[in-house]
């Protein structure tokens, strides 16, 4: 089965490919077939995931999957959530993860203990047979830890190198990728996404 990933993030396509994998499904993004990206007006990840599962399955005709994710840093009410993918811009930087890592730390400088530097990072996944699809499958991971005083690691994306995981000791761009896979917000989103497919739609296939 196809299955496209309405996202043109390709740390996300290559994380979730791999997951997919052992369920025979072949993820595509949605840049390989020209579907433009879908407007994301809502202030929740459950409905913005919708919304682009939705709009990529009505261009291409083929199930969706989509993921929004995002950091939220309790010093500040939970934000930057939906909005983690521009968190720079807002501050002068240009749109990008080293510049999203830069604003955070700057914006996070005068917070030192690391009870003030606690944050999530979220994930919610959401699959759609078509784009009217009453019943999408919805999935949610979520991984607590603090921001770290400086990025350090070389593995993973976004704010991974930040991310300090208080159960490892470590942040989540210092982990191996089988291990952040497995213990990241995706990863543990993916794990209850895989179970719905499985139950839901490939025992019907």
């Amino acid at each position: 089965m196809k299955i496209i990933l309405a996202s043109n993030n390709q740390g996300k396509l290559a994380e979730l490919q791999a997951m997919l994998a052992p369920l025979g499904l072949t993820l595509l993004s949605q840049a390989s077939l020209g579907i433009p990206e879908a407007e994301e007006p809502f202030r929740t990840f459950v409905e913005n995931a919708l919304a682009k599962a939705r709009h990529a399955s009505a261009y291409s005709g083929l199930p969706a999957l989509a993921d929004d994710a995002g950091l939220c840093v309790e010093a500040f009410g939970g934000l930057p959530g939906v909005d983690t993918a521009f968190y720079a811009t807002q501050f002068g930087y240009a749109k990008g993860d080293d510049s999203n890592v830069l604003a955070l730390l700057a914006q996070m400088a005068h917070l030192t203990q690391p009870s003030q530097r606690r944050a999530a990072l979220v994930s919610t996944l959401v699959a759609v047979r078509s784009a009217d699809d009453p019943e999408p499958l919805i999935a949610s991971g979520r991984v607590a830890g603090e921001i770290a005083l400086a990025p350090v690691g070389s593995n993973g994306f976004g704010f991974d190198p930040v991310m300090f995981i208080p159960e490892f000791g470590q942040t989540f761009a210092q982990l191996p990728v089988s291990v952040k896979n497995a213990n990241s917000h995706r990863g543990k989103a993916m794990r209850q996404m895989i179970v719905l497919l499985r139950e839901r739609w490939l025992s019907i296939v």
